[in-house]
């Protein structure tokens, strides 16, 4: 069995595009190896881009046995 743990991780302003960029991914790997170390591990991830395409978010949950 299974717990599981969704985050939320909101990337930088943009302006000109809505697509994730080098620090975001930079900005996630952090959390991902921040997790790892906890136990928790990857089970499913999204980037989510705004309808204004100003700040988007990747969504996040991970998962580790009780």
């Amino acid at each position: 069995m299974y717990e599981y743990k969704t985050e939320i991780l909101t990337v930088g302003t943009k302006f000109w595009s809505d697509k994730a960029d080098a620090k975001d991914a930079a900005e996630l790997d952090d959390l991902l190896n921040e997790r790892a170390a906890e136990g928790w591990e990857l089970a499913t991830y999204d980037y989510m881009a705004t309808s204004t395409q100003i700040k988007g978010a990747f969504i996040v949950t991970f998962r580790r046995q009780i």
